[in-house]
């Protein structure tokens, strides 16, 4: 059986009535709400056949008919129009207000309450990674007799620093001098290529300190990559509560203690398949991996930096979502996200 136009239509009038109110909906009331030229009797034989199809589903024996994931999926790829954003949206989206954030961390975690404020569903966000910046100054802080605070700045804004136990102390005076050694000769670089850098060049060129500098190298290259990780930020998780399919409050808490994982968000953001080779990934439903939002809908965009995507940003919530309304939002961000970014690390 094949999916014509009328059922297309009576199936997208389901869809938008079932998003805005939640309610399983009939033929009847189909018929007068939308002028779709048709009785109500044909209207319900072709809500049979759409049943039939796999895009409906009766969740109770008297009830009306609501969509099912296979209907959204059609809905998003094929009948959503997405909606125009207002110039209210656009002045919060406002590039100007996104650029006042001075760290790419803060600008990431801004970002991510901008959407969940102008959407209303639970936003998320990962950070691009510490490797993709390129550093600005190295500076090596005494912290007792065998330990040195390593203190990391980039050109992007990121500042990381770490705890470097030595085998023997080095004086403060010498500590100041690696320090700018270090900055003179990795200034610019890309963190996720210095390794390379420090063992095959540095102590090599810089014999008056090269038994102090042998003996920090590995461990500086082995505090890179512990502090190379990915920064995640969600806002507005208990925003599920506004939906009354999380009125049980059992669901409400497993949702929200998933969302709290970091490494859950991470998870989803950076192995989401459908996302991460387009700039727009939409999973709905059974689509995601986790069973605590196999009743939800992701929504993520990449940003970029020269093309290449450095992260994500996105919003979940119910399956019964307003596409046509996230959707616009949730690109813009990215975009401004993108080209915000793009002077950070140029």
């Amino acid at each position: 059986m094949k999916i014509d136009g009328r059922k297309l239509k009576i199936l997208q009038a389901i869809i938008h009535n079932y998003i805005i109110n939640a309610e399983p909906i009939g033929s009847r009331t189909i018929s007068k709400k939308y002028d779709l030229g048709v009785s109500p009797a044909t209207i319900r034989n072709e809500m049979s056949d759409l049943e039939e199809l796999g895009f409906l589903l009766q969740p109770h024996t008297s009830a009306g008919r609501i969509p099912s994931n296979k209907a959204y999926r059609l809905y998003v790829d094929k009948l959503t129009e997405n909606q125009n954003l207002t110039k209210e949206k656009l002045n919060k989206l406002d590039k100007n207000m996104l650029e006042k954030i001075g760290r790419i961390e803060e600008l990431i975690e801004n970002s991510a309450s901008i959407l969940s404020k102008l959407t209303n569903y639970t936003s998320l966000a990962i950070a691009p990674q510490f490797k993709l910046s390129k550093i600005k100054h190295i500076q090596l802080v005494p912290v007792d007799e065998k330990r040195v605070l390593l203190v990391i700045v980039t050109h992007s804004g990121i500042v990381k620093n770490t705890i470097l136990r030595l085998e023997k102390s080095i004086s403060n005076k010498d500590l100041n001098i690696i320090s700018n050694i270090l900055t003179e000769n990795l200034k610019d670089e890309m963190i996720g290529s210095i390794g390379t850098i420090l063992e095959n060049d540095m102590s090599h060129n810089i014999y008056e300190y090269k038994d102090v500098l042998d003996s920090l190298i590995t461990t500086i290259n082995n505090s890179f990559n512990s502090i190379d990780t990915i920064e995640s930020y969600s806002n507005g998780i208990t925003k599920i509560f506004n939906f009354p399919e999380y009125n049980d409050i059992d669901k409400a808490k497993s949702f929200i203690s998933f969302i709290q994982n970091k490494d859950n968000v991470i998870d989803m953001l950076v192995n989401n398949e459908l996302a991460n080779n387009h700039n727009l990934g939409i999973s709905i439903g059974e689509e995601n991996t986790y069973d605590e939002i196999k009743n939800c809908s992701l929504i993520t965009a990449t940003y970029k930096v020269n093309g290449k995507i450095i992260g994500k940003i996105g919003v979940i919530g119910p399956t019964r979502m307003e596409y046509s309304k996230v959707i616009p939002v949730v690109q813009r961000l990215s975009l401004d996200l993108s080209n915000i970014l793009k002077r950070y690390f140029e």
